[in-house]
């Protein structure tokens, strides 16, 4: 909470965070989002438990793997930004997980037909065509998702109204799943309500989350977090709505 701290010092909070890994523990007590109700960290630990080759597509620092009680015999994950490939190969070491760094958008790594299970956690591009590939007949693709329209009331804040989204759409997934040669067996959506209770936790979540105001910076959009900050110390807090979708594909027997 920011007390009776003045708007300019919660700025420079906000935009000194270091952002390495995808751990969000810093906004702890400062902003807070409701979990999805089918518990993907579950979901995935379950699915790890029976396989014995697994690889997590844009592992971030490695935070999901990391977790899994009973991670398969051979372990793989990518990641395409520098910074949290060193972040993830220290976080996996205890797991027996290797960290591929790839360039973003590119192939996977991996030899034709040889993984039981990919995951993927908010992936900001799903390379289908390679997890098909990368896929055993008969495994599994899990992936929780970042929907389009996701905290729109904190970009419309910033950035002013906002057409309807035409990308990230469950249904476009779904399309290219099935476009890839993948048979999709679950798909579910959450709208999720999402608390900031300070400017700083604003501008901390907009440099890590950087679609949510495509190149964001604290002098360019000052006037509007601003009147943001304003907003928060009227009101106690600013409310937004974080959109996700679960998706599960299998690779036909």
């Amino acid at each position: 909470m920011s007390g009776d701290r003045g708007f300019e010092e919660l700025l420079a909070e906000g935009a000194a965070v270091p952002l390495r890994g995808w751990d969000f523990s810093w906004l702890h007590g400062r902003a807070g989002e409701e979990r999805p109700p089918w518990g993907y960290s579950r979901l995935v630990a379950d699915r790890m438990a029976r396989a014995e080759s697994a690889l997590d597509v844009e592992t971030g620092g490695g935070e999901v793997l990391a977790g899994v009680p009973r991670p398969p015999r051979v372990l793989l994950a990518t990641e395409a930004w520098p910074p949290n490939v060193e972040v993830a190969r220290r976080t996996l070491r205890r797991v027996g997980g290797t960290v591929l760094r790839v360039a973003e958008g590119g192939a996977l790594p991996v030899r034709d037909a040889t993984l039981d299970l990919v995951v993927s956690r908010h992936p900001v591009h799903t390379p289908w065509d390679e997890v098909a590939r990368v896929l055993r007949p008969g495994g599994t693709f899990l992936s929780q998702q970042i929907r389009g329209g996701t905290v729109r009331e904190l970009s419309e804040a910033l950035l002013g109204p906002l057409p309807d989204p035409d990308r990230q759409l469950p249904g476009q997934a779904v399309a290219a799943a099935r476009a890839a040669g993948l048979t999709v067996v679950d798909l579910r959506e959450a709208t999720l309500r999402t608390v900031f209770h300070d400017i700083a936790a604003v501008v901390y979540f907009l440099r890590k989350v950087v679609w949510t105001v495509p190149g964001f910076t604290v002098g360019r959009y000052r006037p509007q977090l601003a009147r943001l900050h304003a907003r928060i110390e009227a009101e106690g807090a600013f409310v937004t709505h974080a959109r996700r979708f679960l998706i599960e594909a299998v690779k036909p027997a």
